[in-house]
């Protein structure tokens, strides 16, 4: 089975693969700075603690190496983290949704439509990869802009399984974009 780049260049910041509890304190204040910033669209974020980090990092290698998950933080030049993003298996073999977040430091620079593009390149160098798909709630137009940014389709709305985020709809926007026509 292919796998992507542990490492993805994107200019001032790369993509890199979770290093497991190496990464543990950065990955700890990561998510503890962005907490509030993050509580209002990701349900995840109110179990943030110690334990749900070591966890999250324990799984993200064995996640990589099954191809269930690919975790990357995103990481700017001189070792400040600027957020995460992933790529995960869906039901269909033959697609994979993406997701990302920022440091409330971070956003508004184009960071996560940069990131979220450096990982859509990656992924259709993956041969089983026909599509991806961005999921996201309605009501965050913020994550909204990304999608629509790099090209992808909005295909239809989804009622959220619980919990629903503080801010959320509980009405899901999903996205799609097929690969590249003549790339293999």
């Amino acid at each position: 089975m292919a796998r992507p780049r542990q490492i993805i260049e994107c200019g001032d910041f790369v993509l890199r693969r979770w290093q497991g509890q190496s990464d543990y304190a950065s990955a700890f204040t990561l998510i503890e700075e962005s907490v509030e910033h993050l509580l209002p669209w990701e349900p995840w974020v109110a179990r943030h603690g110690e334990a749900a980090t070591r966890d999250f990092l324990a799984k993200a290698g064995t996640n990589w190496a099954s191809g269930d998950v690919y975790n990357y933080a995103i990481e700017a030049d001189g070792g400040a983290l600027l957020g995460m993003c992933q790529s995960y298996r869906y039901a269909d073999p033959r697609g994979r949704r993406l997701g990302y977040w920022l440091h409330p430091a971070a956003t508004g620079r184009g960071i996560a439509t940069r990131a979220t593009a450096a990982l859509v390149a990656e992924m259709f160098t993956l041969p089983e990869v026909e599509y991806l798909e961005i999921e996201h709630d309605v009501a965050n137009t913020a994550s909204a802009a990304v999608p629509r940014r790099l090209g992808f389709t909005e295909l239809r709305h989804e009622q959220g399984t619980p919990p629903t985020a503080a801010a959320g709809s509980g009405t899901f926007a999903i996205w799609r974009l097929d690969r590249p026509s003549g790339m293999s």
